[in-house]
């Protein structure tokens, strides 16, 4: 006999505790909700979107106001200027990827390591 019965006397099984069914589903429901909520906020392209368009904006507000001999240093080149655009816009691809293409959350009913192969 196993812990989970069917009979709600049993240990073990939720209205023993004082929980319906439809309680349990809720919470379930509800955790599921919050780790989807939790996957989308933690995103690496979030992330790395974020970092790279507030560096970006700094470096690229430094190569505006870098002055003449900061460009002779670079050999005429604006580096400040060219590498915070180029940060601007990887920073935005990697946002827009993420708006695109969200995350989807895993299917409820997978154990996180499960392989469809195993």
């Amino acid at each position: 006999m196993t812990e989970h019965s069917d009979h709600p006397e049993r240990p073990g099984h939720p209205e023993h505790h004082g929980y319906s069914e439809e309680d349990v589903q809720r919470e379930v429901t509800d955790l599921e909700g919050k780790s989807a909520t939790a996957a989308r906020l933690f995103d690496i392209r979030r992330i790395i979107g974020g970092l790279f368009v507030i560096y970006g904006v700094i470096v690229t507000i430094t190569g505006l106001t870098d002055s003449d001999a900061a460009i002779d240093k670079a050999e005429g080149v604006n580096i400040n200027l060219w590498t915070g655009l180029g940060m601007l816009l990887l920073g935005l691809f990697f946002l827009v990827w993420l708006k695109l293409r969200p995350t989807a959350p895993p299917p409820p009913d997978a154990a996180p390591g499960d392989e469809p192969g195993e």
